[in-house]
């Protein structure tokens, strides 16, 4: 346990800082996971918009953000190329 005054005031800002990441974490977890259930072109920017605020609050490195944003329009072009079945 912090002894200091000022330790205190710094564990409470992290913790804090710790709730507020937790959160926009499990948003941007939610929005992808949405978009991979049923991908369309509105939940892929909903879930853009999430990774790019979480990349803007360094609570994501800029370039795993890229990542996931890339793998995210793969999924989707590969939606919109795949076959459609044939009738027999």
């Amino acid at each position: 346990m912090p002894v200091t005054s000022s330790a205190k005031k710094k564990l409470k800002q992290d913790n804090k800082r710790h709730q507020i990441n937790l959160a926009a974490k499990n948003a941007v977890k939610n929005a992808v996971k949405k978009f991979r259930q049923k991908p369309s072109p509105k939940l892929l920017t909903e879930a853009y918009s999430k990774l790019d605020l979480s990349s803007k609050k360094n609570i994501y490195h800029a370039n795993k953000v890229a990542r996931m944003k890339s793998a995210l329009a793969k999924l989707l072009n590969a939606k919109k190329t795949s076959p459609k079945p044939k009738k027999s």
